[in-house]
């Protein structure tokens, strides 16, 4: 147990693991608008999104139930006490972001949505200092910030209308409620994640979560359900494998580091979006901007875990000086 902590509060595992978990998100993008073409479902058409987000998490949920038992070989069940703060983070994390991000795509471009949902990461660096005393803001924090959002503003600029600055509720409206939803959350699964396994609050919230969503694609599935194809299956099991991998490893770093010096990493994820959206949609492009973006987002990042290195060298110090003297 000792050697897993020092694993997960390890800067550059810590950094490693962050950067690939929001790569994994940010390829959700452009594989969620694929698989919106494939299915053909219309703009319109919310309980047949609802039904496919729905199946997928409910699929990604039994995924870490499985590696839990089968690979960790550790135990699945939770005290009964613990089922309601489970059952609202997942209807938080999986069913209210997910509602709001799978029909906020539907409206907006790959990487306009890549760069809308960011907006979460401002929300959990910004109050994580209001809920914990030990996670103050610092000029790093500050310097990550305004890098991040400079990013952000960089490669949502772009010459042509599909990355324009209209804002709708239902489009753009919704992808920046989908990061709020998703701050909130944050903080709930690093609770639960002290005195839980983080991968098994991970599978408990996913299949609460898909309950919500399945639910509310009832409709569709009176109505017919999906209509499937080879690729759409393909895109479906990786969408809920990258979901089991991606809140699995958050959870997990959530538990072994604060909030918000982890969630500042969640810059990555609109420039993997945005870059990825580029390559696979043929209707969106890779600029120069996005390149100016992803230098500005590496500073931010820098510059978080400079400072951080910086206080926690001054505490070390510090705590060294006041045991010596006393």
């Amino acid at each position: 147990m000792v050697e897993q902590q020092t694993i997960w509060t390890n800067k550059y595992f810590v950094a490693l693991m962050a950067v690939i978990a929001c790569i994994l998100w940010g390829s959700a993008f452009p594989v969620l608008k694929l698989t919106y073409a494939e299915l053909q479902i219309s703009p319109t058409d919310v309980s047949a999104r609802m039904l496919l987000a729905g199946a997928r998490f409910f699929l990604a949920g039994v995924m870490v139930f499985v590696v839990q038992k089968l690979i960790l070989r550790k135990p699945l069940r939770i005290a009964p006490r613990r089922i309601v703060p489970l059952l609202v983070l997942g209807l938080v994390q999986t069913g209210l972001q997910y509602y709001f991000f799978y029909n906020g795509v539907a409206a907006v471009s790959g990487i306009k949505s890549a760069i809308l949902n960011s907006a979460g990461n401002f929300f959990v660096v910004v109050f994580a200092p209001v809920i914990y005393s030990d996670d103050g803001l610092n000029w790093g924090k500050v310097l990550g910030l305004v890098a991040g959002f400079a990013g952000i503003i960089l490669v949502n600029w772009q010459p042509n209308a599909a990355i324009g600055w209209e804002f709708t509720l239902r489009g753009e409206g919704f992808l920046v409620l989908a990061g709020l939803t998703m701050s909130i959350a944050t903080f709930g699964a690093k609770g639960l994640g002290q005195t839980l396994s983080p991968i098994l609050v991970n599978a408990y919230q996913l299949i609460f979560g898909s309950l919500l969503l399945l639910a509310l694609g009832v409709p569709a599935l009176i109505n017919g359900g999906l209509t499937p194809t080879p690729l759409f299956w393909l895109l479906f099991v990786y969408s809920a494998v990258l979901s089991a991998a991606a809140f699995s490893i958050w959870y997990t770093l959530l538990k072994h580091n604060r909030a918000g010096e982890v969630t500042i990493y969640r810059f990555v994820i609109p420039i993997a979006g945005a870059i990825l959206s580029a390559i696979l949609l043929p209707d969106e492009s890779l600029t120069l901007s996005i390149f100016g973006a992803l230098l500005l987002v590496v500073a931010g990042i820098s510059a978080v875990n400079y400072w951080q290195r910086t206080n926690d060298k001054e505490e070390s110090k510090k705590g060294h000086r006041q045991q010596g003297g006393s």
